[in-house]
């Protein structure tokens, strides 16, 4: 039996980068490069290195096909900050969508933070201009900028998710975040609710902006102008969304009218506004209905479960690879240049009839 056929039924084998490397007749440092970053190893070389990694089955069969071309195989993830969001499984989840459709395309999973330092966007810029990756998946985040120099300019197939971006012709696979919170202020509006609490994100922020335009949709379609909506929040990013509640549970004390409804931007921000309201002494649904967004999973064991609105972090996450991975391909079918995966309203017990 040949050794390519003895290795066929596997992604990779045991075969070191040395026995590539001796098979093609390079230094193993030569092989690290070309798999590593392709287009800056010469045409002939990288198809004899490819040739020999398929037939000891050192790398998927897209790797070798992609080492041919002189394409990476890296597919790099922007994510905003942090991993730790709390309650919120967002990026987590994302994560996993994202790394199992890449997994079985034959691709591999770069994953870069975005702390919005220019240290960080300088690095990610690099590795895009330098062909390092072969496609970004830019996660509800604006794209990388340094010194006039954008990731834009960087000649790779990007994608935004969760961000839509499609009116600068960047492909956006998005969730309806107006839409859904509109659809739950409705329901709090046929609870009898007309006072409403709205505990914001970071100002000016893309959903906060959506989200919160849904809810002032909802009120005035009821005939209410948007004075019958309070907001609290603004400084804090998502990350410290625990914070945000517990400062907007303090404002919502001060009020002297008290609205009946809440509408939270995050899981998290619910979750701790409604800890400490309850503590100090309103009760949740009797006196103060409240309703989050992003639909962690905790959610359900709060007290009360807490009415969520859950997005689609699966489909959102395998939707927008599969997508960059069309364009990375040129593949013949050409996605539109903005996806809408709607989100949905789990109704639970923190919501009830207006006192």
């Amino acid at each position: 039996m040949k050794k390519n056929e003895s290795n066929s039924s596997t992604e990779g084998s045991s075969a070191l980068m040395a026995d590539v490397a001796r098979l093609a007749g390079v230094a193993i440092s030569t092989v690290s490069r070309a798999l590593a970053n392709p287009g800056r190893v010469n045409e002939k070389t990288r198809a004899r290195i490819a040739a020999a990694a398929e037939e000891l089955g050192y790398t998927p069969n897209a790797a070798a096909r992609n080492l041919r071309v002189g394409k990476s195989n890296v597919i790099m993830i922007v994510l905003p900050g942090s991993l730790h969001y709390g309650a919120s499984q967002i990026i987590p989840q994302v994560l996993e969508a994202v790394n199992r459709t890449v997994i079985r395309n034959g691709y591999n999973l770069m994953i870069a933070n975005l702390d919005r330092d220019e240290s960080s966007e300088r690095h990610i810029l690099d590795l895009a201009f330098g062909g390092t990756v072969g496609g970004a998946l830019i996660l509800s985040s604006q794209l990388p900028v340094v010194a006039n120099r954008s990731l834009a300019e960087a000649g790779l197939p990007i994608v935004s998710l969760l961000l839509d971006m499609s009116d600068t012709a960047v492909p956006s696979v998005i969730t309806n975040d107006r839409q859904a919170v509109k659809e739950a202020a409705r329901e709090l509006l046929a609870l009898g609710h007309r006072r409403f609490f709205y505990i914001c994100g970071p100002s000016g922020n893309y959903h906060d902006v959506e989200r919160y335009a849904g809810l002032v949709e909802a009120v005035r379609e009821a005939g209410l102008s948007e004075d019958s909506v309070t907001r609290s929040g603004g400084e804090l990013t998502y990350q410290f969304g625990f914070e945000t509640g517990l400062r907007a549970a303090e404002d919502f004390a001060r009020l002297a009218e008290k609205p009946t409804a809440v509408v939270a931007t995050s899981d998290d921000m619910a979750i701790s506004f409604m800890s400490r309201v309850q503590k100090m002494g309103w009760r949740v649904p009797e006196d103060l209905s409240i309703v989050s967004f992003d639909g962690s999973p905790v959610c359900a064991y709060c007290a009360p479960p807490l009415s969520t609105i859950e997005q689609p972090m699966v489909a959102l996450g395998e939707t927008a690879t599969e997508v960059l991975i069309a364009r990375m391909e040129k593949s013949e079918v050409v996605s539109d240049l903005r996806s809408v995966i709607p989100s949905r309203f789990i109704r639970r017990e923190s919501i009830a009839l207006a006192n």
